[in-house]
Formats: C-alpha cells, sequence, structure tokens
C-alpha cells in the first residue's frame, strides 16, 4: 500500500494534472480513475472530502466497502486506508484535498476534528438531496474559482471560509439524514438495548469485561462514530452514556435485591475494580451504591 505525503503524488496516481497549490487541490471532472483492473490502495496525510455518482467501480476506507449507487459525499482523514478500483462516475463529481499542513494557523486546524463523519465508514458517506446538491455545488465552485484566481493574501483564507461552511452544511445534512432514517435509527435503538441485555447474560457464564461502544459498533455492522450520533440524535445520549445508564439500572435492580453485595454486583456487571464501579455509579445516582441500597433498607 503506498503512502502519499505530497499531494502531487496523489494527482500522478490518479493520473490527473499536477496541483496547482502543493498543499490543497480540487478535481472537478468525469475522471475515470484506476480504469481496467487497477485497484489504486494507499493513506495520506490529507483529509479529502468527495462527492461522487459511481457509474461503476467501489471505493473503500474504513472496514467496509461502497459500491456504485446514487450519489453521496464521503470524508476521509489523514492515515486512513483508501481503496479504489475501477471508478468510474455517472455524473461529474468532485475532489478536495487538503494537506494538514494547509489548516495550520487556521479556524480549521482544530475545528475539522471535531466533524465525527470523518471517522465513518464508507457506507455511511452522506447522500444529498437534490437541494442540498445545489448548496454543495455551489460552495465547491467558490472555492474552485478561488483555486484557480490569482494567489493573493486573502486567497487561503477564503478558501478556508468556504469550506468552514461546507463543513457546517454536511453537518446539518447528516442530522437531517437521520431523521428521515428514523425507522432504521429506531431498529438500531432496539437492537442496541438488546444487545446490552445478550451482553450481561453473556457475562453469567463467561468472564468478559464491560460493553464497549466499539464492541457494539462491530456487532450492529457500523463505526463507532455513526453509532453514537445516531443515538445521540434519536435519544439525546451518546452510546457510552446510554452504556453507563443501563449498567447502573442494572445496578440498582440488584442493591434492591439484596442478595449481591456490592463487589460481587461489580464483578457481575463486568467491572475490573469496586471503586471504579462506586464511582460511576454515584456520578450517575448522586448516592453510593451502599448509601443506595440502605435508602431501601431503612
Amino acid at each position: 500500500m503506498d503512502h502519499f505525503n505530497k499531494i502531487s503524488e496523489l494527482h500522478e496516481a490518479f493520473g490527473i494534472n499536477p496541483p496547482e497549490n502543493p498543499l490543497f487541490s480540487v478535481v472537478y471532472g468525469e475522471q475515470d480513475m484506476c480504469k481496467g483492473n487497477n485497484k489504486l490502495e494507499f493513506s495520506s496525510g490529507f483529509y479529502i472530502i468527495g462527492f461522487k455518482k459511481l457509474k461503476s467501480g467501489s471505493m473503500s476506507y474504513g472496514k467496509t466497502k461502497y459500491d456504485h449507487d446514487r450519489g453521496s459525499l464521503s470524508f476521509i482523514k489523514p492515515l486512513q486506508k483508501v481503496a479504489f478500483q475501477n471508478v468510474m462516475l455517472e455524473e461529474k463529481g468532485f475532489l478536495i484535498i487538503i494537506h494538514e499542513d494547509f489548516l495550520t494557523g487556521t479556524v480549521l486546524y482544530n475545528e475539522i476534528k471535531k466533524y465525527s463523519y470523518f471517522d465513518y465508514e464508507v457506507n455511511e458517506a452522506l447522500h444529498l438531496s437534490p437541494a442540498e446538491e445545489d448548496i454543495i455545488w455551489n460552495l465547491y465552485f467558490n472555492i474552485e474559482k478561488e483555486y484557480h484566481n490569482n494567489t493573493d493574501e486573502l486567497s487561503k483564507s477564503i478558501i478556508i471560509s468556504h469550506l468552514d461552511s461546507l463543513l457546517k452544511y454536511a453537518q446539518r445534512f447528516y442530522k437531517r439524514q437521520f431523521i428521515n432514517r428514523k425507522q432504521l435509527t429506531g431498529a438500531t435503538v432496539t437492537k442496541f438495548n438488546a444487545l446490552l441485555v445478550a451482553n450481561l447474560e453473556e457475562r453469567k457464564t463467561k468472564e468478559i469485561g464491560l460493553p464497549t461502544v466499539a464492541l457494539m459498533a462491530e456487532k450492529l455492522n457500523i463505526s463507532s462514530r455513526y453509532l453514537t450520533d445516531l443515538l445521540k440524535e434519536e435519544t439525546g445520549k451518546t452510546a457510552l452514556e446510554l452504556i453507563h445508564l443501563f449498567l447502573i439500572g442494572e445496578a440498582k435492580n440488584l442493591l434492591t435485591e439484596g442478595e449481591l453485595n456490592i463487589s460481587e454486583i461489580s464483578y457481575l456487571l463486568g467491572f475490573e475494580n469496586t471503586t471504579y464501579f462506586s464511582r460511576l455509579f454515584k456520578k450517575e445516582v448522586g448516592r453510593t451504591p451502599n448509601e443506595f441500597r440502605g435508602s431501601f433498607l431503612n
């Protein structure tokens, strides 16, 4: 697998013209990448934003593959493994390639790291409505126009401003996508809760630790960040918060029954030590496990 430190190296691998800026480039058109049986597999030091409607072929990043489908907006972060094979576009698409160094000293240097969709799997790409496509294309053309203009002291800040808007719109559109898929989202919440119950039952016969967001996401075949954002949109709680609420709910029930001591309850729920269990319980309930149990005994 290749690793590209220079944007010019990625352009060369795609067989397209060299970039006009060594740290930033845009690619527009009906590019046929990796024709025939060729496959380009790489990682890079760049953020890549791409809009495409694949006519044929596939691309992948994370653990999954994206086959040709309707148009979608994808977000790739530095050092992420990416693969393109036999890619032909149904319609014109674009790539925006941003070297990490291009963002140094700008508002986006830290802000871009906050957008969780850069950690989504490829099959969790953003599917745009026609109206949303228009907004994204207008922002892209504004960026492209500035990219091809004669560079001056304001060029970079103008590009950064348009990029910032594009990322914010993507955040808004993802929220719309979660809302539009409420049936799917609701099913995911139900499956998530069922997995927590199954995990608890499994711990009664096996020595396994606490349920983690990564474990739940793997069983649901989605990325951890997508699971967290989806649950947050539907329930107002993150995946980790929901795991904690489930464990504390089970702890309350066991404490009320009074058959097990604090250490036994802690072990049964998967905590490595009683101290961590007691600290989490007090954080969520406002009382220690002993204080909670005492309130029922009294």
